[in-house]
C-alpha cells in the first residue's frame, strides 16, 4: 500500500498493558465518525468485515494509543523538535485535531472572522435546467465555421439538471461531486444567476425564504470563480484593501476597513504573505494556494452569509488543496453556508465535507452527510471496497462510459436506477437554506487609485516603455539633426513632422489593447459581483492613463524638438507639445474602445491596427489631400493623424518664412505658400485642436458604450 494512502491521524500503536497483555493492532479503531468518513481503508482487526466498517468507526476498541509528530509547513509558528512516531502512555488524544495540525498551514485553528448576521438558508425545489450548447460557442467562432449565430441555437439544448431538490443552512459545507458533464457547473450557474444561454424549465430557488432574484443573489451570495483574476503587481494586503474600499458600506471608517482586511488575512492564514505581490504566471508572487485564498478573501471581505466556489482546488497539489478545504470548513463553522463544486476529492478532503451531492447527467444519486455516504451505498448493494476512496469509487460507479454503445447503455441504466432509488428513499423528506449586507456605490476614486497603483508597480514594463521612448526619440532626433551648418530641407521637415505625429502614437496601440485584455476577466467578474458599475472603471482607465501618458510624451517629444531644431520659441514648443499630447491620447482611447468592443486580443489588435493604418494613409503626407477620392477623403476628415500633421505644419511654417538656397541664390518662400501647396491650410490652428478633441470624445463615448452594453468576458469565458 503506498505511503500516501496511510492516514497520519489514524495510526494507532499497540502498547503493552500493565498486566503484560498485548492488544491486537488496529489502524482504524478509535477513529471519530467524521474523520472515519474521510478515510478509504478497511480494518484488518474487524475480521469478517470486507468493506468499510462505517457504523463501527466511532467505537473505540482496545487500548490503542496514538501519538504522531505534528508536521508543520513554513507558515507554522513553531518548528517541531522531533520527528517520527513515538509510543505514548497518555490518554487517547483527539485524532481529528491531530490530523488538522498535520495538514494545517498554521497551527492556529481559531475563528477570526465569523458571519454575524441571521442564519441563512438556500433551498432548491424541483429544479430542471436546460443548457444551450450553441450559446457556449462565441459568435466569431461560429462564423469561422460558416454558421450564422442566429440560426445555430436550434436543437442545441441539453438537459443540465433534472428535478433537483435540496436545502442548506448556515454552518454547513456542501460539496457537489461527479464526473465531467454531471451538472456541477450548471447548478452553480443557476444559483448565482450567471448561466450563459441556459433556461430553467421548472422549479425555483429560494434564498432565506424568498424567491431568488438578481438583486437578492448580489446581496447575499459571494461567488468565487475557478480561475483567479487578480492584479499581479499589488500585494495581498493592497488587493484586499482596495476591494474593502469598493465593497464595504460608506459608514465604515478607514480604521474599520483596515480591521476588516486584517481579520480576513488572519482568517485565511495569509499573514506571512500579506506584503507579497499576488503575481501570476508571468510575475513571481505568492503560491497557488495562497492566491486562491486571496480570491476567497476578495469575496469574504463584505462578510457574506453564503459562499459559492467553482472547483476551488483545481490546479493545486493535494497538500495545498487539503489546506484550502480546511479553510473553507473553518469558514462554514463561522456561521456561513459554503457550497462548492469539486471533481474527485481525495479521502482526507472528503472527510471535511458536511454534506455531499453526488450527481450524474444532471440527476441526484446521493445527497446527505458525507460520513453516511458509504453506509447508504452499502445498504443499497454497492459497498465501498477496502482501501478505496469513497468519492473516487462512487463517482466512477455513476459515470457514463461512452467507449461503446453497450457500455453507455449499461452505465446509464445503473445511474438511472440509483437516481430512482434515492428519490424513493427521500420521498416525503423536507430538508432543504440564507442573507448579507448592502454594498457601496461611489467607488470611482478607489478604482482609479487601484488602477494607478497596479500600473506603476509594474516597473519592468514602465522602464521598457521609458527606454523605448528615449531611444526612439534620440534615433529620430539625430537622424533629423538640424543645428549649425546642417539645416533640414523642406521635404525633410515635413517628413519629420509627419513621423512625430504618426510614429509616437503607433507604439501605444498594442500596449493598451494588451493591458485591457489582461484585465478583462477581472473586470467582468467584478461587474457581475456588483463591486462597481461600468462608469467608475471607465473613469479609472481614462484618468489612470494620464500620468504614464504625460511622461511618455515628454520623453518622446522634447529631445526630437531640440535635436531637429524646430521653430524656436516657447509658444511654438507648447503648441507643438499640446497637439502631440492630444493625438497620442486620442490614439489611447481608440485602443481602449477597440479592446472593449471586440472579445479577443487578436480581433482587437487587428481592428485597431486597421483603423490606425487607414488614418495613416489618409494623413496628407503619403498622398496629397487634394488627390484623394471620395471614401479616403471622408476617412481623412476623422483621421487624427491628418489633423496632427496639418497642425504641426501650421505651427512650424505659418507666419514664418523658409529660405532655400539654389546655387548662389537664396529664395525666400513664405510658410503659408508651403501650406497651401500641400492642402494643409484649410482651417485655422485652433479649429484643428477642436477637431482632435472631438475625435477623442467620439472614441471615449464608444469606449463607454462598449463597457456599458458589451459583456467584457475574457477569451476563455466566451
Amino acid at each position: 500500500m503506498p505511503l500516501s494512502d496511510v492516514p497520519l491521524a489514524s495510526v494507532c500503536l499497540c502498547v503493552i498493558s500493565a498486566a503484560g497483555r498485548a492488544h491486537s493492532p488496529c489502524l482504524w479503531e478509535g477513529l471519530p465518525e467524521r474523520n472515519a468518513g474521510s478515510q478509504t481503508r478497511g480494518c484488518p482487526a474487524l475480521g469478517s468485515r470486507q468493506h468499510w466498517p462505517w457504523s463501527a468507526a466511532a467505537k473505540p476498541k482496545g487500548n490503542c494509543r496514538v501519538k504522531a509528530q505534528t508536521l508543520q509547513g513554513p507558515m507554522a509558528e513553531e518548528a517541531p523538535k522531533k520527528t517520527g512516531l513515538e509510543r505514548s502512555t497518555a490518554p487517547q488524544d483527539d485524532l481529528q485535531g491531530l490530523q488538522d495540525s498535520v495538514f494545517s498551514s498554521e497551527s492556529d485553528n481559531s475563528l477570526y472572522f465569523t458571519y454575524s448576521g441571521q442564519p441563512n438558508t438556500l433551498e432548491v425545489r424541483d429544479l430542471s435546467y436546460q443548457v444551450d450548447m450553441a450559446s457556449q460557442v462565441p459568435w466569431f467562432k461560429q462564423l469561422a465555421h460558416f454558421k450564422m449565430p442566429w440560426t445555430s441555437h436550434k436543437d442545441s439544448c441539453e438537459q443540465g439538471i433534472q428535478n433537483l431538490s435540496f436545502k442548506m443552512r448556515s454552518g454547513q459545507m456542501l460539496a457537489v461531486i461527479g464526473s465531467s458533464g454531471c451538472g456541477r457547473a450548471s447548478l452553480l450557474d443557476v444559483i448565482t444567476g450567471r448561466g450563459p444561454g441556459g433556461k430553467i424549465k421548472s422549479g425555483q430557488i429560494w434564498i432565506n425564504g424568498q424567491p431568488s432574484t438578481a438583486q437578492l443573489v448580489r446581496k447575499c451570495v459571494a461567488h468565487v470563480r475557478q480561475h483567479d483574476q487578480l492584479l499581479p503587481n499589488l500585494t495581498v494586503r493592497e488587493t484586499l484593501a482596495f476591494v474593502a474600499q469598493l465593497r464595504l458600506p460608506r459608514n465604515f471608517s478607514q480604521a474599520q476597513r483596515d480591521k476588516r482586511v486584517d481579520d480576513v488575512i488572519a482568517e485565511l492564514r495569509l499573514r506571512q504573505c500579506a506584503n507579497t505581490r499576488v503575481g501570476n504566471i508571468y510575475v513571481r508572487g505568492v503560491s497557488g494556494g495562497e492566491r486562491r485564498r486571496v480570491s476567497i478573501g476578495v469575496q469574504l471581505l463584505w462578510n457574506p452569509g453564503i459562499l459559492i466556489l467553482d472547483e476551488p482546488t483545481s490546479g493545486l497539489d493535494s497538500f495545498t488543496a487539503h489546506n484550502l478545504v480546511k479553510t473553507l470548513s473553518r469558514l462554514a463553522k463561522g456561521n456561513r453556508l459554503v457550497l462548492l463544486s469539486i471533481h474527485q476529492p481525495r479521502s482526507d478532503i472528503f472527510g471535511l465535507f458536511d454534506l455531499v451531492l453526488l450527481m450524474t447527467s444532471g440527476t441526484t444519486i446521493y445527497l446527505g452527510a458525507a460520513q453516511h455516504m458509504v453506509q447508504y451505498f452499502t445498504a443499497v448493494g454497492h459497498p465501498c471496497p477496502r482501501y478505496s476512496n469513497p468519492a473516487d469509487y462512487y463517482v466512477d460507479l455513476t459515470s457514463i462510459d461512452r467507449r461503446s454503445k453497450e457500455q453507455e447503455v449499461a452505465t446509464r441504466e445503473t445511474a438511472r436506477s440509483l437516481a430512482a432509488l434515492f428519490k424513493e428513499k427521500v420521498r416525503g423528506f423536507d430538508d432543504f437554506l440564507w442573507t448579507a449586507e448592502s454594498r457601496e456605490q461611489g467607488v470611482g476614486t478607489c478604482v482609479q487609485s487601484r488602477q494607478i497603483s497596479n500600473d506603476f508597480r509594474d516597473l519592468p514594463t514602465l522602464l521598457i516603455h521609458g527606454a523605448e521612448a528615449c531611444l526612439m526619440s534620440l534615433i529620430i532626433g539625430f537622424l533629423y539633426y538640424g543645428h549649425g551648418a546642417i539645416q533640414l530641407s523642406l521635404t525633410d521637415t515635413a517628413a519629420l513632422l509627419f513621423m512625430i505625429g504618426a510614429l509616437v502614437p503607433f507604439n501605444v496601440i498594442l500596449d493598451v489593447i494588451s493591458k485591457c485584455h489582461s484585465e478583462r476577466a477581472l473586470l467582468y467578474y467584478e461587474l457581475e459581483d456588483g463591486l462597481y458599475t461600468a462608469g467608475p472603471y471607465f473613469f479609472a482607465k481614462i484618468l489612470g492613463e494620464f500620468p504614464e501618458h504625460c511622461v511618455y510624451i515628454i520623453i518622446y517629444g522634447m529631445p526630437i524638438y531640440w535635436l531637429a531644431n524646430l521653430r524656436p520659441g516657447l509658444e511654438p514648443f507648447l503648441l507643438h507639445f499640446l497637439l502631440v499630447w492630444l493625438v497620442v491620447f486620442c490614439c489611447r482611447v481608440m485602443a481602449l474602445a477597440a479592446a472593449a468592443l471586440l472579445p479577443t486580443f487578436h480581433m482587437s489588435s487587428f481592428f485597431g491596427n486597421a483603423l490606425y493604418n487607414s488614418f495613416y494613409l489618409t494623413g496628407g503626407f503619403m498622398i496629397s489631400l487634394d488627390n484623394l477620392w471620395t471614401v479616403p477623403a471622408l476617412i481623412s476628415k476623422v483621421s487624427f493623424l491628418r489633423w496632427c500633421f496639418e497642425g504641426l505644419m501650421k505651427i512650424q511654417f505659418s507666419g514664418h518664412a523658409y529660405y532655400m538656397e539654389a546655387g548662389n541664390i537664396t529664395i525666400r518662400i513664405p510658410g503659408d505658400m508651403i501650406l497651401n501647396s500641400m492642402g494643409l491650410n484649410s482651417y485655422p490652428l485652433y479649429a484643428i485642436y477642436f477637431f482632435v478633441i472631438g475625435i477623442s470624445c467620439g472614441f471615449v463615448i464608444l469606449y463607454y458604450l462598449s463597457l456599458r452594453f458589451i459583456k467584457q468576458k475574457s477569451s476563455q469565458d466566451w
